[in-house]
């Protein structure tokens, strides 16, 4: 089976009730291609010359693939723009920036290829299951892009005050998709690590040069290096990507464990992803439905309450397996990023969930599923890919919000 064959092969179309009104923010359509969100933003504020801070919009869309989704800017051009790989469509004003609290749901058109017949099978019987109960609203591996080779978080790190350690992982960690390019730089930093001045030197131009030579600059002058500063200067987006990627995959070991505790082994299908293992309920009874619907899980941080009753043991069982505790889940310094707040439904529908089989044109004698469904904000279409193929899919470096 393969997914993503061609970008056009996963469309994502972001579902909102937000329209033009009047106010200071231009809203725009934003149209992308085989890139992710993150880099399409910097290009556009590269090619429009506006700060940073001035845009706003709802989540992260995934690169491989063709997706639509809205953007905001304070005092934005008001007319559009189109690149490469994106376009912008100005659709008015708004009083207020888009934020995820504007995203309904988003609307999924997925094609799975070249599948055989058994295949095909299998997965329309996994679809009939979904549909009676549920899927587990896991986060997906693409929400753990910034995990490394070395299997360390750096939000758990930051959140415990070890500057340099959380430093060394955001830039000198190795991952395996990294492009040869990046490779080198990063062996470069592991090499050079301490010897700021010549490390400076030694790295192409790029952010993580410019940290670099803020703490080539302090060393200079007789002064210690910063780290703290340093990984102040991370950019903002991904330091927030660092701190969602830490509490997801404690969200996601957190709902394995409630998910567990709900089924008999036979009910157990377990899945392993980069979070850990990830248990999808079968042939539930109507008891256990009931309950698994109605779980609502909380994103764990400082910011909450301990939970009460079974779901605060196991997360203090969690946190004890990574040295941590639910007081030090959060960010002292610095004050721009911070760990979301809110409960998380366990359990959710597919809407309009439908398959549709033909012949596959790009392998012959094979055919191709073409699913579409609808998911609320937050949650990954490829899960479902996963509960119903049963298979590992490539690692990709965005979401879905």
């Amino acid at each position: 089976m393969k997914l993503r064959r061609l970008p056009e092969d996963f469309q994502v179309d972001e579902v909102t009730t937000v329209r033009p009104d009047g106010g200071p923010f231009a809203l725009y359509r934003l149209t992308k291609k085989s890139i992710g969100t993150p880099e399409a933003i910097s290009a556009i504020v590269e090619r429009w010359n506006i700060q940073r801070k001035r845009m706003s919009y709802g989540g992260l869309k995934d690169r491989h693939a063709v997706t639509t989704q809205h953007v905001t800017i304070h005092n934005g051009p008001r007319k559009d723009l189109q690149l490469k790989t994106l376009e912008m469509e100005y659709l008015g004003q708004t009083q207020q920036p888009f934020t995820p609290a504007e995203i309904d749901a988003n609307r999924f058109q997925l094609v799975l290829r070249d599948m055989g017949a058994a295949e095909v099978t299998a997965a329309a019987q996994a679809l009939t299951e979904v549909q009676r109960s549920g899927l587990p609203n896991y986060f997906d591996d693409q929400r753990f892009g910034s995990l490394g080779n070395s299997g360390d978080w750096i939000a758990r790190e930051w959140c415990l005050g070890n500057w340099e350690r959380a430093l060394w992982l955001a830039l000198a960690d190795s991952h395996p998709n990294d492009p040869s390019s990046e490779k080198k730089q990063k062996q470069i930093l592991r090499d050079l690590w301490g010897q700021w001045p010549e490390c400076q030197q030694t790295l192409d131009r790029s952010h993580r040069r410019s940290i670099v030579t803020y703490l080539s600059d302090k060393v200079k002058v007789g002064r210690p290096a910063d780290f703290r500063g340093a990984l102040a200067r991370v950019s903002v987006d991904l330091r927030g990507l660092y701190l969602s990627a830490y509490q997801s995959a404690i969200w996601n070991r957190l709902l394995n464990r409630l998910i567990e505790d709900s089924c008999s082994d036979a009910q157990r299908r377990v899945y392993e992803l980069k979070s850990g293992p990830a248990t999808f309920p079968v042939n539930l009874d109507e008891a256990q439905l009931v309950s698994l619907r109605d779980l609502m899980v909380p994103l764990p941080s400082a910011r909450i309450d301990r939970p009460e009753g079974r779901v605060g043991e196991l997360l203090d069982e969690i946190l004890a397996g990574e040295k941590m505790e639910l007081r030090l889940l959060r960010v002292k310094y610095p004050r721009d990023s911070f760990f979301s707040k809110g409960l998380r439904r366990g359990l959710i529908s597919t809407n309009d969930l439908s398959g549709n089989v033909a012949d596959d044109e790009l392998y012959e004698g094979r055919q191709k599923l073409t699913l579409k469904f609808v998911l609320p904000r937050g949650s990954y279409a490829t899960i479902l890919v996963k509960r119903i193929t049963g298979l590992a899919l490539p690692e990709e470096e965005s979401e879905n919000d």
